[in-house]
């Protein structure tokens, strides 16, 4: 196992910096999610001690791949990480890049008969970073197939939204599409039903039937869903709000509706 050379902590008033145009991805699970998916980290930060040793699985795949690896000091790694958990571990690799809606077509078309339908997640309008990444982290959890996003007034794939992602933009995969609403038709000639998020909606989330293949859409903080997106949707729901606020944040909405779809396959798998 060859370590390089530490770098020292930077002056005061410097930060630290990522290797010149490489992204940062923090912590245990994001990295070997990133190494799951096929990635070449350019080079490890791993937090020099004993943490070379406790996260000795992941340093040698990283270091089989081509991956420099390098001693740092705890203070840097906080330093660079900025209250993200790095647990003595950060990888640099490239920039990362959405997958082309012909990808999307090419795997929705193969969709095995016997596997469960496909639960894909639609953002419209979602600029903001970490709301992105925050929502690609709920779709992790709920085991989203996909998430898709326009390539017009949408948040870019960058290392902020990986670091608020904590390893789910490494593991779900995201579909850049050209024009949203006619990706929407042709999700529908492949038999998936969309739901669209709307405060003004008749029908609550939870009298929505998500057991087959779904697509979720969820528009902007604010704004919502832009007008062709809404009239592309199958149905219109809502979360019922109770308080006096009128609106959830948008991640924490997604997060919401797409484990009442969990809770709906999981009780259909049951029943079967």
């Amino acid at each position: 196992m060859a370590i390089h050379k530490r770098r020292k902590p930077s002056p005061k008033g410097n930060k630290a910096q990522p290797p010149g145009g490489l992204d940062a991805v923090y912590g245990v699970h994001a990295v070997r999610a990133l190494l799951e998916r096929g990635e070449r980290p350019r080079e490890l930060w791993v937090q020099e001690g004993g943490a070379a040793a406790r996260l000795a699985e992941l340093v040698d795949s990283a270091q089989q791949r081509g991956a420099r690896l390098v001693s740092q000091p705890r203070e840097l790694l906080d330093e660079l990480a900025q209250g993200a958990a790095h647990q003595g571990i950060v990888a640099f690799c490239t920039p990362l890049a959405a997958e082309g809606e012909a990808s999307l077509w090419l795997r929705l078309e193969a969709w095995p008969v016997d596997a469960p339908p496909p639960l894909l997640l639609i953002l419209d309008g979602v600029t903001d970073v970490h709301n992105f990444g925050a929502c690609l982290r709920s779709a992790d959890a709920a085991g989203v197939d996909g998430v898709i996003v326009p390539k017009d007034k949408a948040a870019p794939l960058n290392a902020t939204v990986r670091k608020v992602a904590c390893g789910a933009a490494e593991s779900v995969p995201v579909y850049q599409v050209t024009n949203l609403a006619r990706a929407m038709a042709k999700l529908k000639a492949l038999g998936v039903w969309i739901t669209g998020t709307a405060g003004e909606a008749d029908a609550s989330v939870f009298e929505a039937d998500f057991r087959g293949a779904t697509a979720l859409v969820m528009g902007a903080e604010g704004k919502g869903m832009r007008r062709l997106t809404r009239e592309a949707c199958d149905g219109l729901v809502k979360l019922p709000m109770a308080g006096s606020v009128s609106s959830l944040n948008v991640s924490v909405a997604t997060g919401v509706c797409l484990f009442e779809a969990v809770r709906q396959r999981h009780q259909s798998a049951v029943l079967l």
